[in-house]
């Protein structure tokens, strides 16, 4: 088993949120998640966000450089798809380091506390 150093982790995390804390690239990403292995090309992605090609692109970038989509050249085609490893790699590090690995609900009485 391959370890790989915390702060290299933390560092993809961080290049990973960056590039969701952006509403366009979130919702192309949520749009190949939901696409699955299939994947999307740019054209039906822009589509189906209503956004221009060049606009898209743009976000298309950022999301493979954060490693959160690949893209494959099929023959004259793009396919973007989700990186399902990389999301989980995401969920399971925010899991452990911002609910010390537990269930990550709130309870009512326990977050909020009311003065008498």
């Amino acid at each position: 088993m391959k370890i790989i150093a915390p702060d290299i982790i933390e560092s993809q995390a961080v290049k990973s949120l960056t590039a969701l804390a952006q509403t366009q690239r979130l919702r192309a990403f949520k749009a190949m998640v939901v696409a699955g292995d299939d994947g999307l090309t740019p054209s039906l992605l822009a589509e189906q966000l209503d956004i221009a090609a060049s606009a898209l692109s743009f976000h298309l970038k950022e999301l493979v450089y954060s490693g959160l989509i690949s893209c494959e050249q099929r023959g004259r085609n793009l396919i973007y798809r989700a990186n399902f490893d990389q999301m989980n790699t995401l969920l399971a590090y925010l899991t452990e380091h911002c609910c010390q690995g537990e269930s990550c609900s709130v309870s009512v009485a326990k977050s909020c506390k009311t003065s008498a």
